[in-house]
């Protein structure tokens, strides 16, 4: 089972709140996904009081662990504050924490989110660095404090899949151990499941199932290959060879002159 900072968890999928064309298919999204975390920007949540409130009650009704975030963040200091806002207004010590290094890319500034990391864990909360698959940068991060890692499958929104698919099995080869969680770029449930296959414990989705055509099937769709990535990183594939081997037996054959 699924286990973060001592929560445990039964789905594999966490999932993100923004882009979905209504409050009602985000519900039934997360319902259909089956995921027992959410992520929610404190920004959208705060903007105009009645507007938070909805949403916070839609959020309350499907019964999941929260996960705020410090998206749009692009320093040390934003980051820090917007996660302090963050704790008092979900009630939870749980961050998701994201100091953006590049506005094209949106990738992680790295020397910003160990900072930010160490200030945060030093006053107790419990981080969700999303992070590139870098192993200086993962060793760093659990130095800081966090003990779980997020590490990105390509720039977000993207939808192009694992970017790096020799960098994220190094990482998982790096630290068995520690909670892995592909965070950011994928598009498709085959990529979703092959993020699975690599052994990473989770993946954590937005825009492939918010933008999607029919936002309730695709994150059924992204259920299902999580679970099937995950049983089959479990069953033990066979490893890729350059050779063809036969798969029938060829001793015992007849033969025929």
């Amino acid at each position: 089972m699924l286990n973060f900072y001592g929560v445990e968890l039964g789905s594999r999928l966490l999932l993100g709140t923004a882009q979905y064309p209504s409050p009602a298919v985000l519900a039934d999204a997360a319902r259909a996904s089956g995921t027992d975390i959410l992520t929610v920007s404190l920004r959208r949540e705060s903007g105009r009081l009645r507007e938070g409130q909805d949403f916070w009650g839609l959020i309350a009704d499907l019964d999941v662990k929260v996960l705020p975030n410090t998206a749009g963040c692009h320093s040390v200091k934003e980051a820090v504050t917007t996660a302090e806002m963050a704790r008092e207004v979900f009630g939870t010590s749980w961050i998701k924490l994201e100091v953006i290094g590049d506005a094209d890319t949106l990738q992680p500034d790295v020397f910003g989110l160990v900072e930010a990391a160490r200030i945060l864990c030093a006053d107790g909360f419990e981080v969700f660095p999303y992070t590139t698959e870098d192993l200086v940068v993962a060793e760093r991060l659990l130095e800081a404090g966090c003990r779980v890692l997020m590490p990105w499958g390509a720039p977000i929104g993207t939808g192009l899949g694992l970017n790096n698919i020799y960098g994220l099995r190094s990482l998982r080869a790096h630290f068995p151990e520690t909670p892995l969680v592909v965070d950011a770029g994928i598009g498709k449930p085959s990529h979703a499941a092959a993020a699975m296959e690599l052994g990473y414990d989770a993946v954590l989705l937005n825009t492939a199932v918010a933008k999607a055509g029919d936002p309730v099937a695709m994150a059924s769709a992204f259920a299902r290959a999580i679970e099937a990535g995950r049983a089959a990183y479990l069953a033990d594939p066979i490893e890729p060879r350059d050779m063809a081997a036969p798969s029938t037996p060829v001793f015992g054959r007849a033969s025929l002159a």
